[in-house]
């Protein structure tokens, strides 16, 4: 018989410990070390809608609103003031609009990702987020289920849509090949592919212009074209790329 003095283990009055249970079971165990928040600079104009977004993202122990503005241009300003990993920005705003925004955003801070979170189930404002420079559009009529997965999504680098958004994207790359028009796959010269394939193989800028009979300075005027023309950010997304066009194997 066990001692009615000692509290059994399993007693729901027990405090929680750092043990797996401790954790948010609806998004699996949680880390041993917790690790740093993903800081978020949060957009809207409706105080209303940044107030139930925020309740979102601040309940999630890897999620942390850093920042909140208004419109575009105090976004700009709050990316300025305050250090932050993710813009979560609605497209409809006073001042600057969020697409507007994020083309600022990307010049000011490339290393922020910014996430496009609206209620237009819209292919132009879709395909204008994503050349704004957006890694994700959310809906505001699903983000209590898409926006934390986004967010996280974003944060590994990975992109986030909608699935009519995927839908979108593919009837608009069939729709191009059928009308003959260009893609990605062919606006770079054989020079421009072979730099690339070079790059994504690992080597460096001296090594480039030892293989192919070119100077340090004109590889690097290549690799320059080719982020501009790929709407790239650097070294890692070249290589993704590369693979994607079966320049290299993955």
């Amino acid at each position: 018989m066990s001692d009615p003095s000692l509290p059994e283990p399993s007693q729901p009055s027990e405090p929680a410990g750092p043990s797996e249970s401790a954790g948010p079971s609806a998004y699996g165990p949680a880390p041993a070390s917790a690790p740093a928040k993903i800081r978020i600079l949060l957009a809207d104009d409706h105080a209303l809608v940044r107030r139930g977004v925020r309740l979102i993202l601040d309940r999630e122990p890897d999620l942390e609103v850093v920042a909140e503005a208004g419109d575009g241009a105090e976004a700009i300003e709050m990316a300025r003031a305050h250090e932050a990993d993710l813009a979560v920005l609605d497209i409809a705003m006073p001042r600057l609009t969020g697409l507007q925004a994020a083309r600022e955003l990307a010049a000011l801070k490339p290393g922020l990702r910014i996430l496009m979170l609206t209620m237009h189930d819209n292919e132009q404002y879709l395909f204008q987020a994503l050349k704004s420079g957006a890694c994700g559009y959310v809906l505001k009529s699903v983000a209590d289920r898409d926006l934390v997965a986004a967010c996280r999504a974003a944060m590994r680098d990975e992109p986030f849509l909608y699935p009519g958004a995927v839908t979108a994207l593919i009837r608009n790359y069939l729709d191009r090949v059928r009308h003959g028009e260009e893609t990605s796959d062919h606006i770079l010269t054989p020079r421009e592919e072979e730099v690339l394939k070079l790059v994504a193989e690992g080597h460096s800028s001296k090594e480039i212009a030892e293989i192919l009979f070119i100077s340090i300075k004109t590889v690097q005027r290549h690799r320059a074209n080719l982020l501009q023309k790929l709407g790239l950010r650097d070294r890692l997304e070249l290589t993704r790329y590369a693979i994607r066009a079966g320049l290299i194997e993955p």
